[in-house]
């Protein structure tokens, strides 16, 4: 039985002070073998983001299936105030827990990370100058990479492709190429090339890097609406990545880009004592931050064909690509090595 009228009822939401949100996904289900120094990665994860972050940033984790402990760990920083929201649920993969994270929201932005991702100080600043500067923007990693020229930026090519803005440049931060080598376990992971220059393109003094990984990037908020998947079921890995993070943005016609300069380092799984001297460096943000995203129209379906499917055949071939990278300023010695 119901007694009386709802007095929420017909009642729209209040605007929110927020405009960017993180989401981070957390499954550590033990503390054993792979996982052995997960939780002390988490938790220099967590606080190098609450150290970085400006105030109308809304900070959502998804608690995907861990320990008690880390259960434990995580309620406790939502009941001190520390992050805005958390999600439990059974291990239900980190795509479905992203997308769980996202859902309920409308935002500006939406920086999505994985739990070993370290925040550095101005992140969240070098992030919206990009945006500022490339209104076409919308992913935009952090991390920038010599080896991301070719995933999924046939778009910027077909823009840019006369153009004397995109070139080669040289690499701003060759430690932290470095670094993000050794923590994925493979030192050789960029050559000789790759860690002395990347193709960059430039618009207001800004320069970006073209391309970007999805370990931790920044999207339009706006480019999740209406996605096609709801669900994968894939735990990890598969197409999930592709579907979830990779086509909507091509698909609507924006482009993925890094920041030149690294603002985040990936951790891995192993704790290390240059962590804790990274993270030492780390500033504690108290400002305020006034940032407008430019509003963009998204692209149509015969647009993303013809630039992300028909030009991207030709474009990102290798021997295509190889004669484009010595036209945007490789010797061709340096471009057969480079991709």
């Amino acid at each position: 039985m119901r007694i009386g009228y709802n007095p929420h009822r017909d009642e729209q939401q209040e605007k929110s002070d927020y405009f960017h949100q993180v989401v981070i996904p957390v499954y550590i289900p033990n503390f054993e073998d792979y996982f052995k120094d997960s939780f002390e990665i988490l938790q220099l994860c967590l606080n190098s983001l609450l150290k970085t972050v400006h105030k109308k940033t809304y900070i959502t984790i998804v608690n995907n299936g861990s320990s008690v402990k880390i259960l434990n760990y995580l309620d406790d920083l939502l009941e001190k105030n520390q992050i805005n929201e958390l999600i439990h649920t059974n291990n239900i993969g980190k795509l479905n827990a992203i997308l769980k994270g996202i859902s309920g929201h409308q935002f500006d932005l939406v920086t999505i990370a994985d739990a070993d991702v370290m925040f550095l100080n101005n992140w969240q600043n070098a992030t919206y100058k990009v945006f500022d500067s490339f209104p076409k923007a919308g992913a935009i990693c952090p991390t920038p990479s010599s080896k991301s020229l070719r995933m999924y930026t046939s778009n910027i090519y077909w823009n840019y492709f006369f153009s004397k803005k995109i070139k080669f440049s040289d690499v701003e931060n060759k430690n932290a190429l470095i670094n993000f080598a050794n923590s994925v376990g493979d030192e050789n992971f960029y050559n000789v090339e790759q860690l002395n220059q990347y193709l960059t393109i430039t618009s207001n003094e800004t320069k970006a890097v073209v391309g970007g990984g999805h370990f931790v990037a920044t999207y339009r908020f706006d480019i999740f609406d209406n996605l096609n998947y709801k669900y994968t079921q894939y735990k990890l890995g598969g197409d999930s990545e592709k579907n979830i993070l990779d086509f909507p943005v091509i698909k609507k016609g924006f482009w993925r880009l890094s920041t030149s300069d690294n603002y985040a380092y990936h951790m891995g799984n192993v704790k290390e004592d240059w962590m804790d001297e990274a993270f030492a460096k780390i500033i504690q943000n108290n400002k305020n931050v006034s940032f407008e995203l430019q509003k963009i129209k998204p692209e149509s379906k015969f647009s993303y064909f013809i630039k992300s499917k028909l030009f991207g055949k030709f474009i990102l071939t290798k021997k295509i690509m190889r004669l484009f990278l010595m036209w945007k300023g490789l010797t061709k010695q340096e471009a057969q090595n480079y991709i």
